[in-house]
């Protein structure tokens, strides 16, 4: 009969476990709340930044409808002034076919003008049909390149930047090189051979390797090797072409590869976010035949 009081403590510790069990049910379903809560905002975010970089390729779409559609007006005059130009010759050829030689060879002469002319509107409109294409080939690598690098783009550690006539690729330093060093990681490396599969299919393409750095001046352990960081962006920029050369297999005619250090930042170097911006490797794409790049 002593025994008796043990049965209610019994149903109070039960009790009192199971109220433990559903509090910690309870937080566990908080915090998974809390994480879909903070996925759904950042796909939103991605959503939005493809939507924005959509909305900028349409815009560039429609230039160069536009200019295509100049291009092509300014060939149809061509073709009708030279129409002319070859009626006017053969109505002279019949009023001066009686004249004396000297007649006959300014004749010969302006018809080989003609010739000239016709020539030159063929490698015209060649040259422009070439162009065409190489920009139509810089769009597909835009488009493949964002699908291949979609986890790097997503965390911003590759930046794809179009324009009319070029593509640039930047690639963020701590993908690439470790602090002060110029040798790229093996991270990196699996990166730039990914990047290479895809460029290795471009021709008549010029390919430029720029590096970057911030403006903290080099560290007194590194001057000895690299008095500043025009040294270590341009070796680092050596680095990645060796790579893309010798071990993808690009071609040498179409690589250039060069260092301009702090002086072209694309962020404010007075905070840490601005100057890991700073520290990049950009590669940039263009047709041969279009003016050099700024």
């Amino acid at each position: 009969m002593t025994r008796k009081p043990f049965v209610p403590v019994l149903i109070a510790l039960t009790l009192a476990c199971g109220a433990c069990v559903s509090n910690s049910a309870y937080r566990q379903k908080l915090d998974e709340n809390e994480f879909i809560t903070r996925q759904l905002g950042e796909m939103e975010a991605d959503c939005q930044l493809v939507k924005d970089r959509r909305d900028y390729l349409v815009k560039i779409n429609g230039d160069l409808e536009r200019r295509l559609h100049e291009l092509t007006g300014q060939e149809t005059r061509q073709r009708a002034e030279l129409k002319k130009a070859k009626e006017d010759i053969t109505r002279l050829e019949k009023i001066l076919s009686s004249r004396n030689t000297e007649t006959g060879a300014a004749m010969k002469e302006m018809r080989e003008t003609i010739d000239r002319l016709e020539e030159k509107n063929r490698d015209l409109e060649q040259e422009r049909l070439a162009r065409e294409a190489r920009l139509v080939k810089i769009r597909e690598t835009y488009d493949e390149l964002t699908v291949l690098l979609a986890a790097e783009i997503g965390r911003r550690e590759v930046i794809l930047d179009t324009h009319p006539d070029s593509l640039s690729i930047n690639l963020s330093e701590k993908i690439l090189f470790d602090s002060g060093a110029t040798e790229v990681k093996s991270a990196g490396l699996e990166i730039l051979r990914r990047l290479g599969g895809v460029l290795v299919n471009l021709q008549g393409h010029d390919i430029r390797i720029e590096g970057h750095t911030d403006n903290v001046p080099i560290s007194s352990r590194l001057r000895e090797k690299y008095p500043s960081n025009w040294e270590l962006s341009a070796v680092r920029a050596a680095s990645v072409l060796h790579f893309l050369q010798e071990q993808v297999g690009l071609p040498g005619e179409s690589l250039a590869a060069v260092g301009h250090g702090e002086f072209r930042p694309v962020a404010d170097n007075a905070t840490p976010e601005g100057r890991a911006l700073n520290r990049r490797i950009r590669i940039l794409l263009k047709p041969r035949d279009f003016p050099a790049a700024p």
